[in-house]
């Protein structure tokens, strides 16, 4: 994450939040200084992503006399994520002017073919109304993937990431995609390095 994060084209503050001195050291190595821990509130297993951007936000306005209008995240458990796909997110973000640019991969199950909720009297019901007997018929759906936000920073002092309006997706592959949720995600990921990717030209 940090690679890509140097890798940007044009002028940036790269930001490394965290709340361990150990993390910290690997980002000041990979010349990144972190010019602050997070504080031990916002360190917890309930602690939101919403509040540690805003803590960034502040630290820098407060301390450092620094306002940004453009916010990227890059959450450090997408290892695939690429420079070229970050700067296309980015580029949308600038074309469009949406409150936020989020990227998003097609996901194998379709709440209008095979996802399934319970109805009251716990029998399966589709999640989403539609006579379709083919996934390929079905209205394309999308999931987040946590790789890429690109965020207005006036909409993220209004609101929470999961109440902006007008959100633009960017559409990655699969590979790309895979968020280091688990032992499995990870054990996974370890093979995927060893894996020519073909979703990629060359």
């Amino acid at each position: 994450t940090l690679a890509v994060a140097k890798a940007l084209e044009g002028p940036a503050t790269i930001c490394v939040s965290t709340d361990s001195e150990a993390i910290a050291a690997v980002a000041a190595a990979g010349g990144c200084p972190v010019p602050f821990l997070r504080p031990a509130a916002l360190a917890t297993d309930t602690s939101g992503t919403y509040e540690v951007l805003l803590h960034a936000l502040d630290y820098y306005e407060q301390q450092e006399s620094k306002s940004f209008s453009r916010l990227l995240l890059l959450q450090p458990t997408s290892p695939f994520r690429t420079v070229a796909q970050v700067a296309a997110a980015m580029e949308l973000f600038t074309r469009q002017q949406p409150e936020m640019v989020v990227s998003v991969f097609s996901p194998e199950g379709n709440p209008y073919y095979n996802l399934f909720e319970t109805d009251e009297e716990g029998k399966l019901v589709k999640s989403k109304k539609g006579d379709f007997t083919r996934r390929q018929d079905c209205p394309p759906v999308y999931q987040y993937n946590g790789a890429i936000y690109v965020i207005d920073v006036k909409a993220l002092r209004k609101r929470p990431l999961h109440k902006m309006v007008g959100i633009y997706p960017y559409v990655m592959d699969e590979r790309s995609s895979l968020d280091l949720d688990t032992e499995l995600d990870w054990r996974l990921a370890e093979v995927l390095l060893e894996v020519p990717d073909l979703t990629q030209e060359g």
